[in-house]
């Protein structure tokens, strides 16, 4: 294990130069102080779990402190917000402090959110307030957590710095990693504002570090653009298959990984609803549940359009076509393992649709039915479920062909079935009203309810003693929260 001063600092974005970011210092917080610290983010930078707890963690992730061999830099970007072009974003209140690699050789960017103005703030004060930044915390360890590839996050840092947004908060900051921090939006920038040689460079940059195997292929950026549908198709299906709603599906907030970042108006379905708006300056419903699929492949189809210099409009339109199907083999086969099935038949998909519609009329609870129908027999399951559905006539033409489809799938015990279950359904998601309830204490000082939710979250799929809390159903008030961009 490694203290804070043997980090390993590579820092490959910055060298790109001034082109590509500016340097900017952190603005330190006022009385830095350690909120929450996830274990298994530290140790993917080999770090000692208990450095979390010294003054030197909050100054350094706090703003006071810097090691000597960072390069804090905030990056250029632009991107289409809500379907329209905006021609120059970038990290207005987020700074890449550096690059560090681990002892296996992985490089992670260190990225502090909330760390004061950039010359991309937009009239910002390039701050975030504690809520959100304990959202974005729980939210990346949480997808994680579930297997959905996610940008990680360290951890959270208060302060007695005083923030406005609708009200006066107080300020925090957050560090994230991630193997690149680099978004479609970079594309976009220098492809509209016809830098060539800078997107050039960037492209490079992109294969040679993070799709080194695509030099193999006769056209490296075909295989590399083809590597990020599919790695979008996949994430997009994870996102469905879970109930995660992004709420901001900007092309400056989708990664050239094809991982989840950038969280703002987050949230999980509770009760099972197509149409979910989660964020509610979202007033058209661009970003609803339904639509994160096809929005997906509007967003690629943008990156292809700032990849033409490189690729042929052909194939990058052949390379789109693959998004879909993929999209879809992910999501039914995920769907599938959750519903406890371990073979294909042609029938598969309609028996998902008609139980999302009939989860759809009932206003069923979408994690917990699933864990529960994992319990015991698919007999016994839907028979205890039943009185959850308005419509019991369907739902009993559902149950006949859901159990006449297990006992083709194959002759397995009960205890093997709830195993394989309850190892792809959780039974602990980040539902709004637990994350606003640990917010509230954490508000108030008492940073515990936070660790304790982020604990919970570590091992969605296991049942821990003493977390019975975080597996019940939302009260009414907790399905009626408004989240918003500044959340």
């Amino acid at each position: 294990m490694k203290a804070l001063d043997e980090l390993t600092f590579d820092n490959r974005f910055a060298r790109l130069g001034d082109a590509f970011s500016t340097h900017v210092l952190p603005d330190p917080l006022d009385a830095p102080r350690l909120v929450v610290a996830s274990n298994a983010a530290m140790a993917l930078l080999d770090l000692d779990p208990a450095v979390a707890e010294t003054p030197v963690f909050a100054e350094l992730f706090g703003g006071h402190k810097l090691w000597a061999e960072a390069e804090p830099r905030a990056m250029v970007y632009s991107g289409h917000q809500f379907g329209g072009y905006t021609p120059q974003l970038g990290d207005g209140r987020g700074l890449l402090l550096g690059e560090v690699y681990n002892q296996a050789g992985e490089h992670w960017d260190l990225h502090l959110k909330g760390a004061g103005m950039t010359p991309y703030s937009r009239m910002g004060d390039g701050r975030a307030v504690l809520r959100s930044s304990i959202r974005e915390f729980l939210a990346s360890e949480a997808l994680h957590a579930l297997g959905i590839p996610s940008s990680r996050a360290l951890c959270v840092i208060g302060s007695d710095t005083p923030v406005w947004r609708e009200k006066q908060e107080r300020g925090a900051m957050v560090l994230r990693l991630a193997h690149s921090h680099i978004r479609f939006g970079h594309f976009e920038y220098f492809y509209y504002t016809k830098k060539p040689e800078q997107q050039a460079e960037l492209a490079e940059h992109v294969l040679n570090l993070h799709y080194p195997e695509c030099r193999e292929q006769p056209e490296p950026y075909l295989a590399m653009f083809r590597e990020i549908v599919e790695r979008n198709a996949e994430m997009i299906a994870k996102w469905q298959a879970y109930g995660f709603c992004h709420g901001v599906m900007n092309t400056d907030n989708m990664s050239i990984l094809g991982i989840t970042f950038d969280f703002g108006p987050f949230a999980f379905l509770d009760d099972f609803d197509a149409h979910f708006i989660c964020n509610h300056s979202d007033h058209e419903g661009r970003y609803s549940f339904s639509n994160q699929v096809p929005i997906g492949q509007w967003n690629l189809s943008a990156l292809a359009q700032a990849l033409t210099p490189f690729i042929s409009v052909d194939a990058l339109k052949e390379a789109l076509g693959l998004y879909l199907p993929l999209y879809q083999a992910h999501y039914l086969d995920l769907m599938r393992r959750r519903l406890g099935l371990t073979t294909a038949e042609d029938d598969d998909q309609p028996l998902v649709e008609r139980l999302l519609k009939l989860m759809q009329n009932s206003g069923v609870d979408y994690t917990l039915f699933f864990r529960r129908l994992g319990d015991e027999s698919a007999a016994l399951a839907v028979a205890r479920l039943r009185d959850d559905f308005v419509d019991l006539a369907g739902f009993d033409a559902w149950a006949d062909q859901y159990k006449a489809r297990v006992a083709r799938d194959g002759d397995y015990s009960e205890a093997q079935r709830r195993e394989r279950m309850h190892a792809v359904n959780p039974l602990y998601i980040l539902r709004n009203y637990l994350a606003q309830n640990a917010i509230a204490a954490a508000e108030s000082g008492d940073y515990s309810e936070v660790r304790r939710l982020h604990e919970a979250l570590s091992k969605p799929f296991e049942e821990q003693p003493g977390m019975e809390q975080y597996a019940q159903r939302p009260p009414d008030w907790g399905k009626h929260l408004e989240i918003s961009c500044s959340s």
